[in-house]
């Protein structure tokens, strides 16, 4: 297949060129190229999707498959427009975050989305609203040759935000030291691997799949997912349990950013927002490896990036080691 990539330069869109490499496709990537290099044997475009003309070297060809992973709608709908005609398959890659709300445990694609961003271009804060843009976008050009992929949580060697190596990473830095843990087993999490995920949607492409799917990662409980992170890490020291009450008053952010605890969100209006049903895309195809391959993986990385950096997730060496002593000292 001759697969057109409109990213590849970052994680996501690397991790999918590499993949369609590796199954002996042609993979072109159209990327300014600023977030990385692609991958070798992969034909880089270099283009800056603001400008006029950014699709002219790739719009006189015919693709069997186009991968869009933008939220930004004036570059989707200027893509759309411009190589919409000239593709067999169109995937656009949305997000979990569309779904207007995360209150419901289970909820499936048929779940009430955002309003559609108006407007060419989207900050940070409307990703939801933008990524619902997209997508209306998409339909309206190629939604007979269109496959919508909505994942959640995107974790496995290569996760720069620290989201899900932040517990087994932690577990293996100071194994032998107190590891301060919420007082939430039950809240679940949900991951899916980067590697689980290329693999559906170049499955996808391959054939020719149309719809849309939640691309999310099995439901485990946060407690399970930190004692097979301890388990991993190799951590045999205490466990001192705080409450999300007691955590939230002391200033520890949630879920993810700079002094969190990973994957901990007690908000009960997120309470589905790592619970989505996956169904869809397991029932086409999408297979998740087991949790104890992801973590054992994504530590071996973790290692290499280093244990003691300053992280994007997880807390420090230091705000565990103040958090642990107002712990003893409140009890």
């Amino acid at each position: 297949m001759k697969i057109l990539i409109l990213g590849g330069t970052a994680w996501l869109g690397r991790e999918i060129a590499r993949e369609a490499l590796a199954r002996g496709h042609a993979v072109t990537a159209l990327a300014r190229g600023e977030s990385g290099s692609v991958p070798d044997a992969v034909t880089h475009v270099v283009a800056d999707r603001s400008r006029p003309g950014a699709y002219a070297e790739v719009a006189d060809r015919d693709w069997d498959a186009v991968v869009e992973i933008s939220w930004q709608p004036a570059f989707v709908r200027d893509a759309l427009a411009a190589l919409g005609d000239r593709a067999a398959h169109w995937t656009l890659i949305s997000s979990t975050s569309v779904y207007a709300s995360a209150a419901e445990i289970g909820a499936d694609e048929s779940a009430a989305t955002f309003a559609p961003l108006q407007g060419d271009r989207a900050e940070r804060a409307e990703y939801g609203e933008a990524k619902a843009a997209v997508e209306q976008a998409s339909r309206a050009a190629v939604d007979e040759k269109l496959l919508i992929v909505r994942p959640g949580l995107i974790g496995g060697p290569g996760d720069e935000t620290g989201r899900s190596g932040a517990w087994v990473a932690r577990a293996a830095r100071a194994p032998g030291a107190p590891l301060l843990v919420p007082d939430e087993p039950s809240m679940p999490t949900q991951v899916v691997d980067v590697r689980d995920l290329v693999a559906f949607v170049v499955d996808s492409a391959e054939r020719r799949l149309h719809g849309i799917v939640n691309a999310v990662g099995p439901v485990v409980p946060l407690g399970e997912w930190i004692e097979e992170s301890r388990r991993i890490g190799g951590h045999g020291g205490e466990l001192v349990v705080a409450s999300s009450a007691w955590l939230l008053a002391n200033g520890v952010e949630e879920f993810m950013g700079e002094e969190s605890l990973a994957l901990w969100l007690p908000d009960p209006d997120y309470l589905g927002f790592s619970a989505r049903s996956g169904r869809a895309a397991e029932a086409e195809g999408l297979t998740h490896r087991p949790r104890s391959e992801l973590l054992g993986d994504v530590l071996e990385w973790e290692r290499s990036r280093g244990l003691d950096r300053p992280r994007r997730a997880g807390l420090s060496a230091e705000r565990e080691a103040e958090l642990l002593q107002r712990h003893a000292a409140s009890d």
